[in-house]
């Protein structure tokens, strides 16, 4: 399979395309920098040409038109919208709003660029699986902390978007869904997170390949478990 990953130079991005590589799938990375993408480079040292690098901003609209016609004329069978920001995690009184419009851009309006542009190549495919890395702090239901004003207002819209895509594309056998990674051991996690990236990457693997249409529109945890809205 071709797989696209947006944030493919650290953390989750990284294991996944680690793991794709790994058994013989073709990966195409977006990176905002590939020049310092080491770790993402250094896979493809034995991939035999499987992995390409591109840069890719999802946050300028140029900058995503331009990976989408880098990538070519292929099939895109899978695209894992894993690119994302935590935002500043701030008082109600003492909101950055420019930090939130940010946040919201490149998390929300960020993965609905990429799928855009992605689009024709999606539908070249017979498999047609878009995945929005989400995370369950965007569930309005199980909110009990408040606060995390900017992330978790983008993840909410990024669920919002998924039900709509999962709608809109229905009648061309896509299957769309959201994905909560779990609190994983990262550089935006932390190194106090129970789960490892390791883990996190096969489950998440296992997942994508188990999904079916049946699937499209809904919201998952890695380990396979539905998380309310």
């Amino acid at each position: 399979m071709r797989i696209v990953i947006t944030g493919a130079n650290r953390g989750i991005g990284l294991e996944l395309a680690r793991r794709y590589l790994e058994r013989g799938d073709h990966v195409d990375a977006g990176v905002r920098n590939p020049e310092a993408a080491r770790e993402l480079a250094a896979l493809g040292k034995d991939a035999g040409g499987r992995l390409r690098v591109f840069a890719c901003d999802v946050a300028d609209d140029t900058s995503v038109r331009a990976f989408a016609a880098a990538i070519g004329d292929v099939a895109v069978d899978v695209l894992l919208n894993n690119a994302g920001v935590m935002g500043k995690w701030l008082s109600l009184a003492d909101l950055d709003f420019a930090d939130v419009t940010r946040t919201f851009d490149t998390n929300a309006v960020g993965s609905l660029r990429v799928a855009s542009a992605l689009l024709p190549h999606l539908r070249r495919s017979s498999v047609r699986k878009v995945v929005n890395v989400s995370s369950r702090m965007g569930s309005i239901a199980e909110n009990t902390d408040g606060g995390a004003y900017a992330y978790r207002m983008s993840k909410a819209a990024l669920n919002m978007a998924t039900k709509s895509m999962s709608i809109d594309l229905r009648g061309e056998d896509f299957t769309v869904i959201s994905l909560h990674p779990d609190w994983v051991k990262t550089d935006m996690g932390g190194p106090g997170a129970p789960t490892s990236v390791e883990e996190a990457g096969a489950g998440i693997v296992t997942l994508i390949d188990r999904l079916s249409r049946a699937d499209s529109g809904g919201f998952f945890h890695f380990r396979g478990e539905t998380i309310p809205w």
